[in-house]
Parts: structure tokens; sequence; C-alpha cells
């Protein structure tokens, strides 16, 4: 009875392995996933999971292979930033154990960019704090950094450094900055319950600027605030709608004196499906999964990679640590893949 019951429940909402393989070779021949074939597969439970994530898994190996992008990141200027994303240990507005500092010097950059490329990253990342990166020294800075960086060569330089000035984003750029890293961090419904200090639309237009200025796009969120599953199909179809080039998939590591330091965070198997939908939307861009790793997936960090993502960050987190570099080498190697440009 309970067999029969559950066959009914999928022939009702025209879901199961069929479906799944439907949609699956769909994407494979260059078709696109609906809003509402995107909700039915998020909203998959128990066996169809893991058939949802064998054929993001296929969907993954057709278009982007075996390689894995690897991207380091810095924490260039931290602490005491204005806005009030409840999930952030860097907001002026909780009470938290981050590092406070002004933007570091040049040398300080250019030296973890040296040591991100010995971890076999493709991308480094320069992050800071606050709600853009002013003119001035900060960002002469940052210039002279990504000059230098540059010359050495080996590394896409890309950077996080909020809503910013066009003027600004073309002086970067100039001095050798490639990619522009700016999250949504959630869905544009859900976004008056994690900041209210700017508007969803101030990160949308941000990245279309930076697409504007010549700029690859690296742009994503975080998942575990307490939005819904429709929630996240609801940001992939943004993103998808943007054009993003790169795709950083968070989960929450609630941070004591946040305003979210008591959410629990993402039951793997959920963290896993929704990675395999974003493969499902937005099959040719690059998925990278990134913070909160270690703490949502724990022992089945590996399956991130079989659930569709074809990058993840090595090295530290902002605030936060990482796992041990030559451990995230292992485990990709271990399945069959390689870091992308090694």
């Amino acid at each position: 009875m309970k067999t029969s019951t559950k066959k009914a429940k999928i022939l009702d909402l025209n879901i199961g392995l069929p479906y799944i393989t439907s949609l699956e070779e769909r994407v494979l021949s260059g078709g696109v996933v609906s809003e509402d074939e995107a909700l039915s597969l998020i909203r998959l439970e128990g066996e169809d999971i893991y058939n949802l994530m064998a054929s993001a898994n296929r969907i993954r190996n057709h278009f982007k292979g075996n390689s894995v992008n690897l991207c380091s990141i810095v924490n260039a200027k931290s602490g005491l930033c204005p806005e009030d994303c409840s999930f952030c240990g860097q907001s002026a507005h909780f009470e938290t154990k981050a590092p406070v500092y002004d933007m570091i010097e040049p040398e300080k950059i250019i030296a973890a960019a040296r040591k991100a490329k010995e971890m076999k990253s493709r991308e480094f990342s320069i992050v800071t704090s606050g709600k853009a990166v002013e003119e001035g020294e900060e960002l002469e800075r940052l210039c002279t950094a990504l000059e230098q960086i540059k010359s050495e060569g080996g590394l896409e330089r890309c950077a996080s450094l909020g809503i910013m000035s066009r003027e600004s984003l073309v002086k970067l750029k100039d001095a050798g900055l490639e990619s522009f890293h700016h999250n949504l961090e959630t869905a544009r419904s859900f976004f008056p319950n994690i900041c209210s200090t700017h508007e969803y639309e101030d990160d949308v237009n941000t990245i279309r600027m930076a697409k504007e200025v010549g700029f690859e796009t690296c742009c994503g969120g975080i998942f575990g605030l307490g939005e819904s599953l429709e929630q996240r199909v609801e940001m992939a179809l943004t993103l998808r709608d943007i054009d993003v080039d790169s795709i950083p998939l968070n989960f929450l590591n609630p941070i004591k004196g946040t305003a979210l330091e008591n959410r629990p965070t993402v039951p793997p198997m959920e963290g896993l499906k929704t990675i395999a939908v974003y493969r499902f939307l937005l099959p040719e861009k690059d998925i990278i999964v990134s913070g909160g790793r270690e703490v949502t997936f724990r022992d089945l960090q590996p399956m991130i990679f079989t659930a569709g993502a074809n990058g993840t960050l090595i090295g530290n987190y902002l605030t936060t640590q990482g796992s041990e570099p030559e451990r995230v080498l292992t485990m990709i190697r271990d399945l069959g893949l390689e870091p992308a440009g090694y």
C-alpha cells in the first residue's frame, strides 16, 4: 500500500525518474528548464534526489568536463561595514569577533595571490568590507596590487568591493581586474528580511554595470537564511536573466553575534538538491560552492561535485577557517577530477 501511494504521488505531481531524465535530455540538447519545472525539481524528496543529482552530474560533465575551478580570496579590508546584512560577521550592526582593519598594503595582497597560486587556484579575489571602495588611497592600493599580480601571471584576477561607481570599475579594469564579484545574497522577494540598508536593485544594477564595463561577472547568494525552496529558484532565475558567468553558492555558517546566529544549517541532502537544480537552470555557468560547505555537507562534501558544482573555494574564508588546501585537492582528485588550469 505504501509503494502504490508513493507512485500515485509521483504520477500526480508529474515527477520521478522519467520526468527528471526528460528535462536532462532537454538541457543537454540546449533547451531551457522553465520556472514551474524547476519548482517541481526543488520539491523532490527521497530517492528522487539521487536521480536528480545523477542527471545534474551528467549535465556538469557535458558542459564543464572534469575540471574544477578553484578560487582563493584575501580579506583586504575587514569589519565595521555600515550594511546590516543579518548573516554577516563584519557588519557594524552586530557585535562579533570578526577582525577589524583598514585596507591592507599592496604587498600583502600580492603575497596572498602568490599563496593562492601555490594552492592551484585558478582565480584570486580581493574582498573588502563596506558598501564600496572609494576613490583615493584605497583604490590606488588595489590598482597597484592588481598591476603586479597581472605582471606575474597565472591567476584570473577578481574583486568583491561593493556597489562601485562606473569610473572606479574602469580604473580597476585598466589596472588588470578581469572579473567582478557582487552577490545578490537571496531572492528579491526575501531580500527585505536580510538587509534594509540598500535596495535589491542596487545589487542587480551593479552587476549589470560591471558587464557593461566588460568584466566577467561572479554573482550568487547564500542559502539557509530563512528563504523558501521556491525563493531559491527565484534567485536562480534572476541570475539567469542577468546572465552572470560564475555563480558562488554559499550556505549559512551561523556566526555568533549576528541576527542569524541561532538559525539551523541547511540539511545536507537539501543543499545537494539545491546545487543540482541550479545546474539544471544554469547548465553552462560555473557553479562554485563556497562558504559554509564544511558545516553544511560535513562528510558529504565530495558530493557537491556529483550534484553539479564545478568549482569551490580553497583556503580560508573572510572570517572563518576553511579546509586544508591539500585535503581539498585530494578530494577533487579522488573523484577523478582535476584543478582547472593545472
